[in-house]
C-alpha cells in the first residue's frame, strides 16, 4: 500500500506520511498500542540505566522489544533450537516486526546501516540494544566495521544481520549480499552461524514493507490490524564444515537452508 499524501506535523516542522483507508477503530487500536509501547519504554529506561551500573549484560532492551512484539498484536511461535551464546544470525527481512521479534526471543543486537544513525531518537534507541552501524558505501572503513561487528558479537552474545540488504515480500528470498557477512571471514573462534527464517505464513505479503511504502505507514498499518500477525521464528541448523569456508559459501548455504524451510 503506497502512500501518496501526507499531513504536516506543524509542531515539528516536518511532513509525515499517513496510511490511507484506516478505519476509526484502526486508529483507536494504533493509539492504544502506541500508548502501551510508550509506557513500557518509560518504565524500562530507568531500569536499563540502573542495570548498566552493575553489569554489561542488560536484560531491559530484550524485555522492552518482547513487549513491543506483544503490544503490536504479534502471535509469535518459535521452532528449532537457538544458539544461546556466540550466535551470528542470518535472517530474512520482511517488516519492522522482525527486529523486536528476534531481539525479544534471543537478546540479539543488530547490524544496521548508517542512515539510521542520522536520526537522533532512532539512533539512541538502536544504541540501547547495541546496534552496530555500518556504512554501506564506504569501502575505506570496512576493516573498522568488521572489528565493530566482532566486538559486538563478543559483548552481546548474539548479532543479527539481514543479508538481503532490504525487505522482501516474505514469499521468497532476495539474493544475499555476502559483503554483509565479511566480519565472518575468517570465522572467529566460538561463533556459531545460524540461519533464521521469519515465516509470516499466507499473510506475509500483507505484512511486508516493500515498494514505495513509507516505514511509518507500515508501522501504523500493522498496529491498526484487528487480526493478530502470526509469525513463526524458525531457527535452522547451525552451518558447519565446507559451508563456513568463506563469506560466499556462508551466504549460499544460509540462503539454501532458508529457501528449503520456506517452501516446506
Amino acid at each position: 500500500m503506497a502512500c501518496d499524501w501526507s499531513v504536516t506535523a506543524s509542531h515539528m516542522g516536518i511532513a509525515l506520511p499517513r496510511p490511507r483507508q484506516v478505519p476509526l477503530l484502526g486508529w483507536l487500536r494504533i493509539s492504544v498500542r502506541v500508548l502501551g509501547m510508550t509506557a513500557l519504554l518509560l518504565a524500562c529506561i530507568p531500569l536499563y540505566y540502573l542495570w548498566k551500573l552493575f553489569t554489561p549484560h542488560n536484560p531491559w532492551p530484550r524485555l522492552f522489544l518482547h513487549g513491543v512484539t506483544r503490544l503490536a498484536g504479534v502471535r509469535l511461535r518459535v521452532v528449532g533450537e537457538k544458539v544461546h551464546r556466540g550466535a551470528f544470525l542470518l535472517a530474512n527481512h520482511v517488516s519492522w516486526i522482525d527486529i523486536p521479534a528476534i531481539a525479544g526471543t534471543t537478546g540479539s543486537a543488530f547490524v544496521g546501516h548508517d542512515g539510521l544513525a542520522a536520526m537522533p531518537l532512532l539512533k539512541w534507541l538502536c544504541e540501547l540494544n547495541d546496534t552496530v552501524f555500518v556504512a554501506r558505501h564506504d569501502r575505506t572503513s570496512v576493516a573498522m566495521q568488521v572489528q565493530a561487528v566482532r566486538t559486538a558479537l563478543s559483548d552481546t552474545g548474539a548479532l543479527t544481520v539481514f543479508p538481503e540488504g532490504t525487505t522482501s515480500d516474505g514469499t521468497g528470498l532476495l539474493p544475499f549480499k555476502s559483503s554483509l557477512i565479511s566480519a565472518l571471514e575468517p570465522l572467529p573462534d566460538g561463533i556459531a552461524v545460524q540461519p533464521v527464517l521469519l515465516d509470516y505464513g499466507p499473510e506475509a505479503a500483507a505484512v511486508a514493507w516493500v515498494g514505495d511504502e513509507h516505514g511509518l505507514d507500515n508501522f501504523l498499518r500493522i498496529l491498526a490490524r484487528r487480526r493478530p500477525v502470526n509469525l513463526t521464528l524458525r531457527f535452522l541448523p547451525v552451518l558447519g564444515g565446507a559451508e563456513l569456508t568463506n563469506r560466499k559459501t556462508i551466504a549460499a548455504a544460509a540462503r539454501a537452508a532458508m529457501l528449503a524451510a520456506l517452501t516446506r
